[in-house]
């Protein structure tokens, strides 16, 4: 790729229109669809987030990686939604081109925290459940703030690195002319990072939390027949084991949508460089907004698996959070 400006006047007479190709009727419906999402991302993990934050009772290792992961949701609906709004919609990108690979470059770092983030969800889980004797020990809140840093640390560290250094797109030809000239922001790796994203920052992530889940499956069964068959003796640890193996079960539920949301998107990049880029632009977004809608997903499961999370939203919406004992009511009764 070349390191020096583009001359953009040869582009001139191009028929190349910076506008969009879909009628207004259709523009109006997406923008509202977008918003709506939007909207349900930002206020949703503010929720989560609130929840988590202030009520005492919530403050645990496997909470505050939810809180995290909020957070990493809630960064993805203010500062990179709303812009890829107005690029699907406006098939054109209005914000110059620094702006672009700042866009670009937190795109990517907030959907590897993401991935990382639900990694470290599923060996939590596998603790609990299936060593649950050292999980007080090695799954701390210290331990856990520690593997979130990285999380966010080394994310941000490969994310930026890639795109700030250009390395995602060397070598291909026409890239710096498209975003200069035609004022596009393209999604676009080459072979090389094509690859490197998609082993490293998704088939690999994912291998591991499938086979912990599976592990944790299969744990589970094993129990289940256990307490069958002393049911008159079932114990307080008895009991642990099951409301652990039902968390393990909702976060394996939000686990699945996580890769059903980004699966395509994946297999997209992975497959793009080697049919010589030919992936309608319309797939991409589709694909990119399918991801998206992951972290619109989020809050809304909560809502259906988490009944306290529920409570603690009707704590919020009718303003008792502002109360002197609230932190320490109970959102579990």
């Amino acid at each position: 790729m070349s390191l020096t400006t583009p001359n953009c006047s040869q582009f001139e007479n191009s028929s190349f229109s910076c506008s969009s190709s879909h009628p207004l009727g259709i523009r109006i419906g997406l923008y509202m669809f977008f918003t709506c999402s939007i909207t349900i991302t930002v206020f949703g993990n503010l929720g989560i987030i609130i929840s988590i934050s202030h009520f005492v009772q919530l403050h645990s290792p496997t909470n505050y990686l939810i809180l995290s992961l909020a957070i990493t949701d809630l960064c993805l609906g203010i500062f990179i939604m709303p812009y890829s709004m107005v690029r699907t919609v406006e098939n054109c990108w209005y914000f110059g081109n620094i702006f672009c690979k700042i866009h670009y470059g937190f795109d990517l770092t907030l959907s590897v925290i993401s991935i990382f983030h639900l990694c470290i969800i599923a060996i939590d889980r596998f603790y609990a459940v299936c060593q649950p004797l050292y999980y007080p020990i090695r799954i701390t809140g210290p331990v856990i703030k520690r593997l979130v840093f990285l999380c966010w640390s080394i994310a941000m560290i490969f994310s930026l690195g890639v795109v700030v250094s250009n390395s995602h797109v060397s070598g291909l030809e026409g890239y710096d002319i498209l975003v200069t000239c035609f004022h596009v922001c393209p999604i676009t790796f080459n072979k090389l990072w094509s690859l490197v994203l998609f082993f490293i920052c998704f088939f690999i992530p994912a291998s591991i939390m499938v086979g912990i889940y599976i592990k944790i499956f299969l744990v589970s069964l094993k129990h289940r027949r256990n307490i069958k068959r002393n049911i008159l003796a079932e114990t307080s640890q008895s009991i642990f084991k099951k409301r652990e193996h039902q968390a393990a079960k909702k976060l394996a539920i939000l686990m699945g949508v996580f890769l059903t949301c980004w699966l395509p998107l994946f297999v997209t990049f992975l497959v793009d460089p080697f049919i010589n880029y030919s992936t309608p632009t319309v797939i991409f977004e589709v694909f990119n907004w399918f991801s998206y809608i992951n972290s619109t997903c989020n809050p809304i499961l909560y809502g259906f698996l988490y009944p306290w999370f529920r409570k603690a939203l009707r704590h919020i919406a009718c303003g008792r959070i502002f109360y002197g004992r609230s932190p320490k009511k109970s959102v579990f009764r």
